[in-house]
């Protein structure tokens, strides 16, 4: 039996993450990245990300096979209280379980730092599934228990085709007046799984 756990990212994983991002910029629509980040771009991402929010990966054996993180959802102060996600899994590692293995870990680690709603950007055909892009993310993120609501249309163009785009979303808080101020994760903090 395989040991899978999750735990905080490190500067030292980004060249396997970059690794397991790479095949979806050269090889999907699911990422609208048309060329693929230098490793010391990715670094500075991996490092503005984990200021404030969870970088998590999921290791199967000590291989990372996978990695999720949070970011700001919009730019503005109201906001504050939202983050999107983004989860990637190295394409051979997908109906594993891994994928629910880091969006639980992200749940709770959100939930402690006071967010309430999580949302996600997704890849939509625009039409018929092709070679490129398939429903598979919005279907996982529906069986995680985010809701679409909000569809852009033709928004993005990646190997002379047009894809659509979708908001999902879940409500992982209660909203109050008088909501308590959302603090930044720290790494570690949470115990791993």
């Amino acid at each position: 039996m395989s040991e899978i756990i999750v735990r905080d990212a490190k500067l030292q994983d980004a060249e396997r993450i970059l690794q397991i991002y790479k095949y979806y910029v050269e090889h999907t629509a699911i990422s609208f990245e048309y060329e693929t980040p230098t490793l010391d771009e990715f670094e500075n991402r991996m490092r503005k990300t984990m200021q404030k929010y969870p970088y998590l990966v999921v290791c199967r054996d000590g291989v990372i096979e996978g990695y999720a993180y949070a970011g700001p959802f919009v730019g503005r102060a109201a906001y504050g209280w939202c983050c999107e996600l983004t989860i990637y899994l190295d394409h051979e590692a997908k109906r594993r379980g891994l994928g629910r293995r880091l969006y639980e870990a992200m749940e709770e680690r959100l939930k402690e730092m006071g967010i309430l709603n999580m949302y996600a950007c997704i890849g939509w055909p625009d039409g018929e599934e092709d070679e490129y892009l398939n429903r598979n993310s919005a279907e996982f993120h529906a069986h995680m228990g985010f809701v679409k609501v909000g569809e852009f249309h033709r928004c993005g163009y990646k190997f002379g085709r047009w894809y659509n785009m979708i908001w999902m979303e879940k409500v992982i808080g209660e909203h109050r007046s008088g909501q308590g101020a959302v603090h930044a994760y720290e790494a570690g903090s949470s115990k791993q799984k």
